[in-house]
């Protein structure tokens, strides 16, 4: 287990653990995150672009669900056969 903050690497046991996480520190396994470090901020410029692209994209799939592409086939033949008469 390791703990780690930019260009700091520590070996650490699972006692050290929290105490590492209180100072900031990222704790990996191998490539894998176990923890993050306390201490981690998103400026609020980023926070309110994230929280608008998520509502965007919650829409999006709102609208991907209600699509229905048999309805839509149905009535590209309706309107062909009223057309044609």
């Amino acid at each position: 287990m390791q703990a780690v903050k930019g260009n700091k690497v520590y070996t650490i046991s699972e006692t050290e653990k929290s105490r590492y996480i209180a100072m900031g520190y990222d704790i990996t396994e191998g490539e894998e995150i176990i923890a993050y470090g306390k201490g981690k901020t998103v400026s609020y410029d980023e926070y309110v672009k994230i929280v608008k692209e998520n509502e965007a994209l919650k829409a999006e799939l709102e609208a991907l669900k209600q699509y229905d592409p048999g309805k839509e086939e149905t009535e590209k033949k309706t309107v062909k056969k009223t057309a044609k008469e």
